[in-house]
């Protein structure tokens, strides 16, 4: 290591040189790497982030000793290196060491254009990046423009010679760049991708390979797979005379590197050289085991590959590309599990706009379930049901949805409304559904009488006008956009395969119909985790029934009537049973208050009065004895159950009768009851008693053996409290996060969207409560009511059950607190499997690190 008068060190990068990704930077690092593989890598020098933080306080390194190790006349060029290559940093400035005697050397050696070449650009880069004059005046000077015309436009607007010491010319550019990477826009951009406020920037100084001068000579960047796909494929650009990454970006005169029919390639002009890229491609593969990019320059017939950095990839080829180093042993099938982010998990699932394509956005708001669909605006489920009949894709936009809309969203390909959030009705439904699903959009107003959408800039879309919806992204875009198909291959369901070979944790679905359970079921959930029976009351004859219930009189009538609904639950369950093969299939009584089942306007209670031929007053005024000032706190869940307790008398039957039809072999299907919205234990043992009755009565009945769970949806804060008496009572604890974050903040989930982007915005939360689990305030109750609960059972399942449980926080979360399980929607599934895994490689490797660690 050298240093100078207490000045800041540098080191010459060689194989046994004590370089570091911490202390110096990822393209130091992998420039060490290439040099012991025995890449013909020029000369490089790598200053510390130390260094460099020193160089920005004023503190400069003695550059003449650092430009001794390149010779008599160094050429060199600097570029940064920061710990991710993705937070950023200066550009890289080339030709350092030029001035009137370098350039006359050059032209004897080069020939009089290549040196104006190297000389002009040196002084381009000079005066824009390190002087900081205006680029106008010095990038777009006109074609011919010398390099001794470039040095006296730069003395003039300077006020100042041209530094021609190459000394003084390196101290220049390292204390630029030193600045530039801690000024205050370049922390802020970089603080945006992740990097940390004091982030260190290293500088590597190299040799420069002119890439100008004689035949054959040029530069290029070369890669081995294809950036979108994964799949194996050569590709870059070739162009002669020419530096740094000038091939890059379409340049005219630039070769194709394989043999191509529409042009000349680098294979045809030099095939020994490709034929070295390519054997220095496969060495990368295999040694720094990953997709190398390869920066190369040609001079005069030689080759020097300047650096290497991982191919930039679309998360379908980060999949594709793991997936195939792993199958070939270059890394681990636990490595590859890492690999893949959980958060691209989405862009594979599902449809996605490309991002290569044209967008004319015109609505956003919180992107509530990904993917992406095109079709015509309807503004009414039966205008999306109507659609579907004609097989048209329609979008179904609506200012907010209601269980109502429940036949619409199936009939459509996405929804978009005005308003709601994360766990809205729209958000939750369509994320069980796998509809792309864009809510919150506050800048759109819609006409219902009219059948117009208005934006705020006074766009006017109609009913039957063809967008496209973007749930990804959040946004609504006007017109088809072109969209990428989702990437469910054989890859995908190994690498998940591998990821299920090292999680910890259990990992269910949210399903309400067989539909969804299949989809549960393909995405490999290991059962389903909540079943929403509210949601099977919706059909139209089905519904039509509901609301017979819910005008009767006596408990006697209302027996009378659930009798018809008995056999269509008992069916759905079958259906379930069987789909799900023995898994085990926990099922939520019915929850929502009873005014969701009846129409709100005067045209729905009068179609009703009709279906039911009652009298119009009649219907109106069971409809407003129905409804509640704050129905989400009043007459649902258990309260109904207990106050009308025919309803899961009912429901507990047709679960009991599914079991024994759908019983097969030595699998027996275990359902798992669930009682929703407890906050005190006699609430449990009311109806725990009343499904004993029943599942003896239906023993009775039958002859058949089975048995049975009972739990809790733990969803207010009183129930987490007194979980420890709950859990006496119950087999198992599922939390709802969703209502319980509701009931902790206070806050409406359908309605906190219209304020909650300025509270996250001004640090009152760091994020949407509703959106990721807020573990200080909702996961203390969590936690307590984990540990009462188990306190008085230690045997309770805990699990749950609410959108959270897709969050890789959550996981974390549900992990460290001893949970069974997470369960969500199913197309969340996969991403809770891979967040699993990643939370359970990464605390083995930490734990393995310790041991290592300890003398």
């Amino acid at each position: 290591m050298q240093q100078q008068f207490g000045m800041p060190d540098f080191l010459e990068i060689t194989p046994t040189a004590p370089i570091s990704t911490e202390q110096h930077g990822g393209r130091a690092k992998c420039l060490q790497r290439l040099t012991r593989l025995d890449l013909p890598v020029p000369r490089t020098v790598a200053l510390s982030f130390q260094t460099v933080h020193a160089i920005a306080q004023g503190a400069l390194p003695d550059t003449a000793r650092i430009l001794a190790t390149f010779g008599a006349t160094p050429l060199v060029s600097v570029r940064p290196s920061s710990l991710d290559p993705d937070w950023g940093g200066p550009g890289a400035i080339l030709n350092i060491g030029m001035n009137d005697l370098t350039a006359a050397a050059l032209a004897e050696r080069l020939g009089e254009n290549a040196a104006e070449t190297l000389y002009r650009r040196f002084v381009q880069a000079y005066a824009v990046h390190v002087a900081h004059l205006d680029p106008d005046m010095f990038e777009g000077a006109e074609p011919g423009t010398t390099a001794r015309e470039l040095i006296a436009l730069y003395e003039e607007e300077a006020d100042d010679s041209f530094p021609a010491d190459p000394a003084r010319q390196l101290g220049d550019v390292l204390q630029s760049m030193a600045r530039a990477w801690e000024g205050t826009s370049a922390r802020l951009l970089r603080q945006a991708k992740g990097a940390p406020a004091d982030a260190g920037l290293g500088l590597v100084v190299q040799e420069m390979a002119l890439g100008v001068g004689p035949p054959e000579s040029g530069s290029g960047v070369i890669q081995f797979v294809n950036a979108k796909t994964g799949e194996p494929q050569v590709t870059g650009r070739y162009l002669g005379q020419s530096q740094g990454r000038d091939a890059v970006g379409g340049a005219r005169g630039a070769l194709y590197l394989t043999r191509d029919p529409r042009g000349p390639s680098l294979e045809d002009r030099c095939p020994d050289i490709f034929a070295d890229l390519i054997r220095h491609g496969a060495t990368c593969r295999a040694r720094l085991r990953e997709e190398m990019q390869i920066e190369f320059t040609i001079e005069a017939g030689r080759l020097n590959v300047l650096d290497a950095v991982r191919v930039a990839r679309a998360p379908r080829a980060a999949l594709r590309i793991a997936v195939a180093l792993a199958e070939e042993g270059v890394i681990t099938p636990e490595e590859a599990v890492l690999r893949v982010a959980p958060g691209d998990m989405p862009e594979l699932l599902h449809r996605q706009v490309d991002p290569t394509g044209r967008r004319d956005v015109f609505a956003t708001g919180i992107a509530a379930s990904p993917g992406a669909a095109t079709g015509r605006i309807v503004f009414t489920s039966r205008a999306a049901q109507a659609s579907a009949a004609r097989e048209e894709p329609c979008i179904l936009v609506r200012r907010e949805t209601s269980p109502e809309d429940i036949r619409g969203m199936h009939a459509s390909v996405a929804v978009l409304t005005e308003r709601g959030g994360t766990t809205s009705h729209a958000a939750v439904i369509a994320r069980g559904l796998g509809l792309p699903c864009v809510v919150g959009c506050s800048h759109i107003r819609l006409d219902r009488r009219d059948r117009t959408l208005v934006t705020d800039d006074g766009r006017v879309f109609h009913e039957g006008d063809t967008i496209t919806v973007d749930g990804t992204r959040g946004v609504a875009i006007a017109g088809e956009a072109p969209l990428l198909e989702p990437a469910l291959d054989d890859t995908f369901l190994k690498l998940l395969s591998w990821a299920d070979a090292a999680r910890d944790i259990g990992v269910r679905a949210n399903a309400d119909t067989p539909a969804e359970a299949e989809l549960a079921l393909r995405f490999a959930a290991e059962g389903i985790g909540l079943c929403r029976t509210e949601h099977m009351f919706f059909e139209e004859d089905r519904l039509r029934v509901m609301r017979e219930m819910i005008f009767v009189d006596t408990a006697l009538d209302r027996a009378g009537v659930l009798e018809r609904l008995l056999p269509m639950q008992r069916a759905d369950f079958t259906d379930l049973f069987r789909i799900m093969r023995g898994k085990p299939v926990c099922i939520r009584l019915l929850d929502p208050p009873l005014h969701e089942f009846l129409p709100h306007g005067r045209d729905g209670m009068r179609e009703l009065a009709d279906a039911l031929g009652l009298p119009l007053a009649r219907v109106t005024r069971r409809v407003d004895e129905l409804m509640e000032f704050n129905p989400m706190l009043g007459m649902r869940g258990v309260r109904l159950g207990i106050a009308m307790p025919e309803i899961y008398e009912m429901q507990a039957r047709a679960i009991f009768e599914a079991t024994i039809a759908s019983a097969e072999g030595d699998d027996p299907v275990v359902p798992e009851i669930m009682i929703p919205l407890v906050s005190a234990k006699r609430e449990v043992e009311l109806v725990r008693t009343r499904i004993a009755a029943v599942a003896a009565a239906v023993r009775n009945e039958t002859g058949a053996s089975f048995t049975y769970e009972i739990g809790v949806m733990v969803e207010t804060p009183r129930a987490a409290l007194r979980a420890d008496e709950i859990a006496v009572h119950s087999a198992f604890l599922s939390f709802g996060t969703n209502d319980l974050t509701q009931m902790t903040y206070g806050l409406s989930r359908d309605d906190a969207g219209r304020f909650m982007g300025s509270y996250v915005s001004q640090g009152v939360f760091v994020e949407d409560p509703f959106h990721r689990l807020d573990l200080d305030g909702v996961g203390e109750l969590l936690t307590i009511g984990a540990e009462r609960g188990r306190k008085t059972r230690p045997d309770v399942k805990l699990s749950v059950c609410g959108e959270h449980g897709g969050d890789a926080d959550s996981i974390e979360f549900c992990r460290n607190a001893g949970f069974d399980y997470v369960s969500c929607s199913p197309f969340r599934v996969p991403v809770a499997r891979l967040s699993a895994a990643h939370l359970a490689i990464k605390d083995r490797n930490s734990k393995l690190q310790a041991v290592d660690s300890k003398p």
